[in-house]
């Protein structure tokens, strides 16, 4: 899944619980977040407004990654240097734009899931997209993201990392950080513990006792 990149960059053993192990716990900030995507994912909204032509939840995929999912939103704007699209007259340039609970964070996960959306989009219209934005529901403003060669790189080295620990079926060990505190999986990672021994070695334990 796209998705799991955002995951993957934040914590791999949190990746792998979610997309190996099939975990998931809801807490505040993934509720806020779950609603925030079912406001912005109609997939039956497509929107033309002067030049632009909106189109809310569009599927996309890349061969070359091996990832697919969705776009929350994808502005086409009209461009003479654009790419044609079906049932449009005239060529588009494309913005893909995605939607975040908070506000802009220290690290750059979100920049990431954006990236690889971005690289979907250019494989499967055959176009080249320098900028694309995340929307912040907290300060209600577009950051405006710049994609450069340097930070797909970093894509393709993390989903290449990720489909080596996925058909391995291998959950990485945690390495523990401020992270740690805001992870809805905090309970089932069990962090403090892994940092002294395996969750084989303490479930053996428990139950032993």
């Amino acid at each position: 899944m796209l998705s799991g990149i955002q995951h993957f960059a934040f914590c791999r053993r949190q990746w792998a619980l979610i997309h190996i192990e099939q975990e998931w716990e809801e807490n505040v900030l993934t509720i806020e977040g779950n609603y925030l995507h079912e406001k912005v994912d109609n997939p039956y909204t497509r929107e033309k407004r002067g030049d632009t032509l909106y189109v809310r939840a569009l599927p996309v995929h890349s061969q070359y990654l091996g990832i697919s999912g969705i776009c929350d939103m994808v502005e086409f704007i009209q461009d003479d240097k654009g790419v044609p699209l079906d049932k449009e007259k005239g060529l588009y340039r494309v913005k893909p734009i995605e939607y975040k609970r908070g506000k802009p964070k220290s690290h750059d996960a979100d920049i990431l899931q954006l990236t690889a959306q971005t690289i979907c989009l250019e494989e499967m219209l055959g176009t080249r997209i320098e900028e694309a934005a995340l929307f912040y529901h907290e300060i209600k403003r577009r950051e405006p993201v710049f994609i450069t060669e340097e930070i797909k790189v970093r894509v393709k080295d993390l989903t290449r990392e990720m489909h080596h620990y996925y058909k391995r079926r291998h959950t990485p060990r945690v390495k523990t950080g401020k992270h740690c505190l805001q992870c809805s999986l905090r309970h089932r990672c069990l962090p403090e513990l892994l940092e002294r021994e395996k969750v084989s070695t303490y479930m053996n334990r428990m139950l032993a006792e």
